[in-house]
């Protein structure tokens, strides 16, 4: 494989395989808040949260990880505020103590706490005031959930940066799914090892912890009963969701700024190379081939979107289980267009409890895309929206999540804020 495309996949992959904890949308918020409230040089009285519609719905119905089972965009900004360290990024409320949660209860009692829908071309944007008698802070993040473009303390700007621009990273464009798998079957494994050891830790243990606790509609436990290995595979995706999506304190190695999309694309893998007894060399070069094909999937449709992210991250997934059942290139990607055509309808009407169930259901289209093909079975160019090719078809899907369902995420917006 040419060396610069191997430096561009390796580069791609540390950017994308990231530690969060939570929810990310209502992270970001925190993140703002945790900026604002070091800017203003003390706790505020007045809090403006201005956030586009996406964040709405993302932020809306998910619990808050370290606030006692709270939810919404009100609460992740004041714990952000009380208990948050900047410096963490995406882990900004990991470090929460008691006396900050005490803090947050007191502080969206007392101070004004006003939030508005932001008019914005970005689908991911979030400008939070804060001020007290004495001074006044206002912190701008927009693009991906860390990228601050402006704040300001008095009017006085401290940083004034473009916003990231509504094009696809030429990194990105790089992307097929001949040279990811080539990727996959050439990387030296030193290069992608502590991302990927990071990823299975950290997502096998709220994994875990959602079989084991009590999270949401418990969709992880509910398949499980049927104790087969495909069940397994869905039960145990599902339930890091269950703990995600409900307030679990855990961390999580996202794929594409998505904390399920990163559960989707690992989980299932890893508990089929431990039931089937695999070696650890295979699952690595599995979780490239499904963490690569998700974000491949996901670069035309972006960030945030009404095409719900955990199918294309189902199909990745489809994908890394051909390659750990030995697959062709060729059977790798038919399994991804077959689970496309099984799923793509799914809706994205933000993060809750079902987004567990979602997960269930794509990581079986990306079982049953695989299972199609080896029976002789698959779906054909001109059925609905496939066309002949992998990368044709994976810009079908691109188009319709990026644009032909905008209209359906204004719909979706404004019946949740209903």
């Amino acid at each position: 494989m040419d060396k610069k495309l191997y430096e561009t996949y390796v580069r791609i992959l540390n950017k994308e395989l990231v530690t969060a904890m939570g929810c990310t949308e209502p992270i970001a918020i925190a993140y703002a808040g945790s900026l604002a409230r070091k800017t203003l040089g003390g706790m505020p009285n007045k809090i403006l949260i201005e956030v586009s519609g996406n964040i709405i719905k993302n932020v809306k119905s998910v619990i808050v990880p370290h606030t006692h089972g709270n939810k919404g965009i009100e609460t992740a900004a004041c714990i952000g505020i009380t208990g948050g360290d900047a410096e963490a990024e995406l882990e900004v409320i990991s470090h929460v103590k008691e006396e900050d949660i005490v803090a947050m209860t007191e502080l969206m009692k007392s101070a004004s706490i006003k939030v508005q829908p932001l008019e914005s071309p970005y689908s991911l944007d979030i400008r939070l005031t804060v001020s007290n008698d004495e001074h006044e802070a206002m912190v701008h993040i927009a693009g991906t959930h860390t990228h601050i473009v402006e704040m300001t303390k008095d009017n006085e700007t401290i940083v004034c940066r473009e916003a990231l621009k509504q094009t696809i990273d030429e990194d990105y464009l790089t992307l097929t799914m001949h040279d990811i798998y080539t990727f996959a079957k050439e990387v030296e494994i030193d290069d992608v090892k502590e991302l990927l050891d990071q990823m299975i830790e950290c997502n096998t243990a709220i994994a875990q912890e959602g079989m084991h606790g009590d999270y949401g509609a418990n969709i992880g436990k509910v398949i499980a009963i049927r104790k087969d290995l495909p069940s397994l595979l869905k039960a145990y995706a599902a339930a890091g969701s269950d703990a995600r999506m409900n307030g679990c304190e855990l961390p999580v190695v996202i794929n594409s700024g998505s904390g399920n999309q990163g559960l989707t694309v690992s989980v299932p893998l890893i508990v089929y190379a431990e039931r089937e007894h695999l070696d650890k060399e295979k699952l690595y070069r599995a979780l490239v081939i499904s963490n690569l094909t998700a974000i491949h999937l996901k670069t035309e449709i972006g960030r945030l979107s009404a095409f719900c992210g955990a199918v294309s991250a189902g199909a990745a997934c489809g994908a890394g289980l051909a390659y750990l059942k030995d697959a062709s290139e060729e059977v790798m990607n038919h399994t991804i267009v077959n689970a496309l055509a099984i799923t793509s309808g799914i809706i994205c009407d933000g993060a809750k409890a079902s987004c567990a169930a979602k997960i269930a259901v794509s990581v079986e289209a990306g079982i049953l895309g695989y299972d199609m093909y080896m029976n002789g079975q698959q779906f054909y160019g001109g059925d609905g929206i496939i066309s002949k090719g992998i990368e044709n078809t994976i810009h079908n899907i691109g188009v319709l999540g990026s644009q032909g369902m905008a209209s359906t995420d204004q719909e979706i917006i404004k019946i949740m804020c209903e």
